[in-house]
């Protein structure tokens, strides 16, 4: 973990680079420092993926309105202050890469962060961590 789960209309698509939203996602999320200084979020356990809405309605349907939720999974036991400053970078990645198409379209952007609640099971199979992991 963190996972970033990236929910859109379909409309924006033609818009908008959404391959480059993920890999910005990613990078801000591997940014992320702790007050001492240390990565806040494993390199080998981050992910971001985008998934277009199949159906969708926006606001009052009276426009070809856009929407867009990133949903933040990360583990407990992260100060809220520390999630408060991620959330802040994130969602400043977020509104750069969407400025152009709020300058011309009608979008509502979320972006909001969940701690994984405590698991009855949380299996893990892979060889992606050790790529990252010094030693």
């Amino acid at each position: 973990m963190p996972h970033l789960v990236i929910l859109y209309t379909p409309n924006i698509e033609l818009h908008t680079d959404m391959p480059a939203l993920c890999r910005a996602m990613a990078d801000g999320m591997l940014a992320q420092k702790d007050d001492g200084g240390r990565q806040v979020f494993p390199t080998g356990g981050t992910r971001v993926l985008a998934y277009p809405a199949a159906h969708h309605a926006v606001a009052d349907g009276s426009g070809d309105h856009g929407f867009v939720y990133l949903n933040l999974r990360i583990a407990r036991g992260r100060p809220a202050e520390l999630q408060q400053r991620i959330g802040d970078a994130l969602l400043a990645i977020a509104r750069r890469h969407f400025e152009p198409l709020l300058a011309s379209h009608k979008v509502g952007i979320t972006l909001q962060i969940d701690e994984s609640p405590g698991q009855v099971y949380d299996g893990k199979c892979g060889n992606l961590h050790p790529l990252f992991n010094a030693g």
